[in-house]
């Protein structure tokens, strides 16, 4: 049996969660989230907990029940507590600002690029370079702080670019032909 899935789900006050044949509904105090089943994974709810169960021991199935329950397990605290992904803008001149809920960012280019917002997910700006991508669905996020950062990936010799907070770049070294050379 999996390991992360016999573990069990232990559900929050203000929290709940609604099973109908394969759509799991999880309700909270920040929204609600909805996603289906796969047909072989059974869930139970006892007590303020949930606990999922395959049908069979066919490999996918087994690879099925370990996924699905971190993932109603990311439903339940994204509801509650919801998470966020810290952006970092370097580079000189390179800066991003509110335009209402978009997000507008100056990075080197010869006009600023705006990325709408998305449904479910918000900006908020710490200074000119931090951004805070904020919301209940951790998919989402990762796929919005992603394609934020693929507008200006770090570059490897100076640095410059969109990072993930706490990211290290490895740096290359420039050119070697720099002193010296043919006279």
């Amino acid at each position: 049996m999996s390991r992360i899935g016999k573990s069990i789900i232990s559900i929050p006050e203000k929290v709940e969660v609604k099973v109908d044949n394969s759509k799991v509904s999880v309700t909270g105090p920040k929204g609600s989230l909805e996603c289906f089943l796969p047909v072989n994974i059974n869930l139970t709810i006892k007590d303020k907990t949930i606990l999922l169960e395959r049908k069979t021991d066919n490999k996918k199935d087994k690879s099925l029940h370990g996924l699905w329950r971190v993932k109603i397990s990311n439903m339940v605290f994204g509801v509650s507590e919801g998470y966020s992904k810290d952006l970092e803008i370097i580079g000189v001149g390179y800066r991003a600002q509110l335009k209402g809920k978009n997000l507008e960012l100056n990075l080197g280019y010869s006009h600023p690029v705006v990325f709408n917002c998305v449904d479910g997910i918000s900006f908020s700006l710490e200074g000119q370079t931090n951004v805070k991508v904020s919301g209940i669905d951790k998919e989402l996020i990762g796929a919005v702080a992603s394609k934020i950062r693929s507008l200006r990936s770090p570059e490897p010799y100076k640095g410059k670019g969109i990072r993930y907070k706490g990211e290290y770049i490895r740096k290359k070294a420039g050119k070697a032909g720099k002193t010296g050379g043919k006279k």
